[in-house]
């Protein structure tokens, strides 16, 4: 677990490797996305802190998305969740009660997936991932092998896949810097959150432990996800044809999704309720970042 503070300074700490933005002057408040729907006819929508705390639906978000649809509102779902494949992330938000369609979802292991570069003949990527987590969706190119199972992979693999950090243990950082000093390979981020907010607090992310290889290695390392412009660029192709001023994201942290939605010159609203800044002022951590959205609201 980790803090808010810390994961903020954190995050203000990495500004250099982030998107580059331009913020409003001002922002407007309300209490939920209601108070929204005249500004936006889209609304891209973050999970973790948005619809959900964890395993757990955020109280009212099932209701609130149904009454956005009604209002002819488009959502589309953009999610740093690594570890899910489509039919697993779609089974959750349907176990908590919403009805998107995999079209409209868009994950970072998506996007990553669709990026992921060809090894050398033979070469297998090891991935950093949950226990039993499936790899059928992968591209046929690409093999995946459980790094944790598999320790030997640190010297064999032709890359580094990082889906999650449920087994992650702080030796296992050493050891895959030491692997990534003595035999440089290409390292891939499919979740650059740092933290997530759960039922019991924040827990960190593949993003922050693979900022601080990144610093000991000096590893070609490439995130896919929010903030960065790769899964923007995806989410905004299933709105074609919305002008750019009328699709919101939605979401709970200042560095990830309020800057993500400014550089892909989106609105953005920031919910304060249910994820980084549960119980926080965001004002102060707004005024220290200049990382201004559009929109403040309390809750889904």
């Amino acid at each position: 677990m980790i803090d808010t503070q810390t994961a903020f300074d954190r995050y203000e700490s990495l500004r250099d490797t982030l998107p580059s933005a331009t913020f409003p002057t001002t922002y407007q408040t309300g209490q939920d996305l209601t108070d929204t729907t005249a500004h936006y006819d889209a609304y891209i929508l973050d999970a973790f802190g948005v619809l959900n705390r964890g395993e757990t639906a955020i109280e009212g978000a099932v209701e609130r998305m149904a009454d956005l649809r009604a209002a002819g509102k488009q959502l589309i779902v953009l999610t740093n969740a690594a570890s899910y494949t489509r039919v697993e992330i779609l089974a959750k938000y349907h176990r908590l009660g919403f009805d998107f369609t995999a079209d409209e979802v868009v994950s970072s292991r998506d996007v990553a997936f669709a990026n992921l570069p060809t090894l050398a003949d033979g070469k297998v990527w090891a991935a950093i991932s949950d226990k039993g987590d499936d790899f059928s969706d992968a591209p046929e190119y690409a093999s995946l092998e459980d790094l944790i199972a598999q320790p030997e992979l640190l010297n064999t693999a032709g890359g580094f896949l990082f889906l999650s950090t449920a087994r992650w243990e702080g030796t296992n950082t050493t050891a895959l810097c030491q692997a990534l000093k003595a035999n440089p390979r290409p390292l891939v981020i499919a979740n650059p959150d740092l933290v997530a907010p759960r039922e019991d607090g924040l827990t960190i992310e593949p993003g922050m432990i693979a900022h601080d290889i990144v610093a000991q290695t000096g590893a070609d390392a490439a995130f896919y996800g929010k903030p960065y412009g790769n899964a923007f660029d995806t989410a905004l192709a299933r709105l074609d044809g919305l002008p750019r001023h009328r699709i919101a994201m939605v979401g709970d942290t200042l560095h990830t999704d309020v800057l993500g939605g400014a550089a892909a010159d989106i609105g953005s609203i920031l919910i304060t309720d249910h994820g980084l800044f549960k119980g926080f002022d965001v004002t102060p951590y707004i005024q220290k970042s200049g990382i201004q959205p559009d929109w403040i609201i309390s809750t889904t």
